[in-house]
């Protein structure tokens, strides 16, 4: 065993972390320490604060030397498509031809249990090199792929939300349960898996497109029944989408509306895109507390459209940041800040990287209710963090030599870093880019 992977031990670096959001609490808003340690032990961290004062009390634990590099929380995605690992970087198409020619052909393999769980241990493999700890992630219909998910993230100590798609029309067959069935399996795999070591479950109909009356009233069940897991489902990408919506269900108000009136709304309803709201749709957003989920890249690459960030901030609504793979083009948090800061600048709206980085630690911990295990450095966190190299590039380098402050470092990474920039990701206190898996 190395000492990266010792019970306890000491990680030195830099350290980054917050206690607010930045846009709200200033500069009272993170923890900054310069030559700083953390005392990890048994997967969490027992103490964070200066390293000579922590060294002096720890003894002769053995010491983790990262500097100069700089330790910040693990970083968590709200949104993700498990089963299109290999459906990234697919070419040309909007959102609805998009699903049809390469997402649901991809999906079809995931009730091959061999091949899912091959999947699954690269699909692991990728979000840790890139610096990801925890995400939420849509799996396939097939309840294989549910298990292949959890397993492969229990193997880990990955602390991972997901959940079986429910889909019971316009999908091709192979990938269309029904709404017993997408009952059935999902109340199975619920009791399987949530809250089994670090797994949480979400009960995830697919959209409004691909779910009948019956089964969003099936899954409004799931959420009645099991309250402390989650609800992830799309809504509002894209303009011919909400179009087909509306025919499917003439009677909801709007699109927001066939959700609500189903009982899938509240504090852990997780909603992707959320681009094109109607101002009802808004206030029933700030009334029952969901949660939009900004996906950039994505939205980018499927011409989508712009989320408006200001604007439900300015409601009191807290939304989420996420890559959406395999629309999203990169599995980076990194660069989905880099593309999230060009879509507000498009809008007029600023993404101060201090808030940027505060999104993907402790904000998408706040918005999965989840800070008191997750998102931060403090003392009884679970020890999921990520050591960056600023220097990671030679371009990086050469624009490091001229940075003054920790926000210009900070913008440096999320606009030029990548996996590169990535130097070591522990989960649970253990080394997982560069140690054994």
């Amino acid at each position: 065993m190395s000492d990266h992977d010792t019970p306890r031990k000491i990680l030195r670096a830099r350290l980054l972390s917050f206690r607010a959001d930045p846009a709200e609490a200033g500069d009272d808003a993170h923890d900054y320490v310069e030559d700083g340690a953390l005392i990890v032990s048994e997967g969490r961290i027992e103490a964070m604060g200066d390293y000579a004062t922590l060294a002096a009390r720890a003894g002769d634990l053995p010491v983790i030397d990262h500097r100069p590099h700089l330790i910040v929380p693990g970083f968590i995605d709200a949104h993700i498509h498990f089963p299109q690992v290999q459906v990234i970087a697919s070419w040309g198409a909007q959102l609805l031809d998009w699903l049809n020619n390469y997402t649901f052909p991809a999906e079809l393999g995931f009730s091959d249990p061999d091949h899912a769980r091959r999947m699954a241990s690269r699909f692991y493999d990728v979000l840790l090199a890139h610096g990801t700890t925890t995400a939420s992630a849509f799996c396939s219909v097939a309840p294989e792929s549910v298990e292949a998910y959890f397993a492969e993230a229990e193997r880990r100590n990955m602390a991972m939300i997901g959940g079986k798609v429910m889909m019971d029309r316009n999908a091709p067959e192979g990938l269309r349960d029904t709404a017993q069935q997408g009952y059935d399996e999902s109340r199975a795999l619920i009791e399987r898996w949530h809250g089994r070591g670090r797994a949480l479950y979400a009960i995830t109909p697919r959209f409004a497109i691909t779910s009948t009356p019956a089964q969003l009233a099936a899954a409004g069940a799931l959420v009645a029944e099991n309250p402390g897991c989650y609800m992830q489902t799309h809504l509002s990408e894209n303009r011919d989408e909400i179009a087909f919506t509306a025919e499917l269900y003439p009677e909801a108000r709007d699109y927001l509306d066939v959700y609500e009136s189903h009982g899938l709304l509240g504090p852990r309803a997780l909603l992707g895109h959320a681009i094109h709201l109607e101002p009802r749709e808004i206030d029933r957003l700030a009334e029952t507390r969901a949660h939009p989920v900004f996906c950039p890249t994505s939205n980018l690459f499927l011409g989508s459209g712009l989320f408006d960030d200001a604007g439900l901030r300015a409601r009191g609504i807290q939304s989420g940041i996420a890559t959406d793979v395999g629309a999203g083009t990169s599995y980076s948090m990194l660069a989905t800040l880099n593309e999230a800061y060009k879509v507000l600048q498009l809008q007029g709206q600023k993404l101060h990287p201090l808030r940027a980085f505060h999104w993907i630690t402790r904000g998408n911990a706040e918005t999965l209710g989840l800070t008191d295990r997750i998102g931060t450095l403090d003392p009884g966190s679970d020890a999921d963090v990520v050591v960056l190299d600023t220097r990671a590039t030679d371009a990086m380098a050469l624009r490091a030599e001229t940075a003054e402050t920790l926000a210009e470092e900070l913008f440096i990474l999320m606009t030029m870093g990548d996996d590169r920039a990535i130097h070591e990701t522990y989960v649970a206190g253990r080394a997982m880019k560069s140690g054994a898996r």
